[in-house]
């Protein structure tokens, strides 16, 4: 009996911490962000935005990464994620996905991006205000594949300039993944010519790892709306209505420059599903989506 009543115990016990690990998970918020960057630099930088968050909103909140842009996205639509810091095509995709979904923040900086088009000293290209036309025939690495700062809105400005697609313009055509390692491919001369999302180049050329002397800007985008926060349409009823309202001013009230700086961004300001109309018509256009 002692042992069949230690059995029942142990049990109880178990249940109770399962029932209480299982509350605490379902009321985790959790978010993610596009891997535009080296992982380990994400981790520190969300890790931070998740402790502001959980303060803000007053629930647990956690970071968790992805491998890629598409992961990003699956992980939003399968409700793994419920807010992601998504570039422009990704958000669309996202958004697209998950009925009611909405973008609710960007930065200061995020309706006038651009992407800049670098090149490998020995190219001999130099900064210009028109489309680059002497890139043809060279090799080119754009970013992620599902990047709109370092493919979408460069595929259409080659496409438009040069009058052919990526694989018929240049001798070779790679992706690199995320716009550090764009960089890197083509100051090492592995690459020509390559695509990067300008805030991307600028803190890199800030840090010291952009040598000038191997790779420059040879020509920047017009302007176009880019990274947004998205968020499920289902959260309020998960945690509480007005919650999307919540985390939006959360995202808005970021004033801590050492978590703007992390973006970087100057500051968030509010963001609706309209302004990356331009970015879904893009998309379309080249067959990225339906």
């Amino acid at each position: 009996m002692r042992f069949g009543r230690l059995v029942a115990f142990a049990a109880m016990i178990f249940t109770t911490l399962f029932a209480s690990f299982s509350t605490h998970s379902a009321d985790t918020f959790v978010f993610t962000a596009i891997p535009d960057q080296d992982e380990s630099r994400l981790k520190e930088r969300f890790d931070k935005v998740a402790a502001y968050l959980s303060d803000a909103l007053d629930v647990p909140v956690k970071y968790i990464p992805v491998k890629s842009y598409p992961a990003a996205v699956t992980a939003f639509r399968n409700n793994q994620v419920q807010l992601a810091w998504f570039g422009g095509l990704s958000g669309v995709q996202a958004r697209n996905a998950v009925e009611g979904s909405r973008a609710i923040a960007q930065g200061a900086e995020d309706p006038l991006f651009e992407t800049y088009f670098i090149a490998h000293s020995s190219t001999g290209l130099k900064a210009s205000d028109s489309f680059p036309g002497g890139i043809a025939g060279m090799t080119f690495t754009f970013g992620s594949k599902g990047s709109t700062s370092g493919r979408l809105m460069p595929e259409f400005h080659i496409r438009e300039n040069l009058g052919k697609s990526p694989d018929e313009a240049f001798e070779k055509v790679g992706f690199s993944g995320d716009h550090s390692k764009t960089i890197a491919l083509v100051q090492s001369g592995a690459y020509q010519v390559g695509a990067v999302n300008f805030q991307v180049w600028k803190k890199e050329l800030e840090a010291g790892i952009v040598d000038p002397a191997k790779v420059s800007v040879i020509w920047q985008t017009p302007p176009y709306p880019d990274y947004q926060w998205s968020i499920r349409g289902d959260v309020d009823e998960r945690w509480s209505e007005g919650f999307t309202e919540k985390v939006t001013q959360a995202l808005v009230d970021m004033k801590d420059p050492d978590l703007l700086a992390s973006f970087p961004r100057t500051a968030f300001i509010p963001a609706s599903n309209s302004d990356f109309q331009p970015i879904e018509d893009t998309a379309k256009a080249l067959k990225l989506i339906d």
